[in-house]
């Protein structure tokens, strides 16, 4: 049997190359898992990106279509009548399409009408109630 005869420095040389074999050994395949893990993470959260320029531009044609500016002017339609509940709503979108509902209410009636809204304007004539609720809701401000 052959005896081999090694100095210290050797001896933590071996020791060190051999704890490193052993750590490689463990930390490559915890290393590949967790690589694996974050290339999913990756992935998943590149699916799930922010909308892009285009999808940006499609939502915003989609919003000014949407009939989302709205004003209700409520008066007395009838000097004998108090409580202002005849109202003249205007719901119209960006660029002024849309339509105005009126209630008329008489004391033995109610009268409703609609009238359609395009580019701010109406084919019927508006009353001065049903001008003031749309021009409030294309402004979206108060209008006395």
């Amino acid at each position: 049997m052959h005896v081999f005869a090694i100095t210290p420095v050797e001896a933590a040389a071996w020791a060190a190359a051999s704890l490193l074999l052993v750590i490689a050994l463990v930390a490559v395949p915890v290393l590949f898992r967790r690589g694996t893990l974050l290339r999913r993470r990756v992935d998943a959260l590149e699916a799930h990106r922010p909308a892009g320029e285009a999808d940006v531009a499609a939502l915003r044609t989609e919003i000014a279509q949407a009939l989302r500016h709205v004003a209700v002017v409520r008066y007395d339609a009838f000097g004998d009548m108090g409580g202002r509940l005849s109202f003249s709503a205007a719901v119209v979108d960006d660029r002024g399409d849309g339509l105005v509902i009126s209630s008329i209410h008489a004391r033995g009636e109610s009268r409703t009408y609609a009238k359609g809204v395009v580019g701010g304007g109406s084919d019927a004539t508006l009353t001065p109630e049903e001008q003031q609720a749309l021009a409030a809701a294309r402004t979206g401000k108060d209008h006395p």
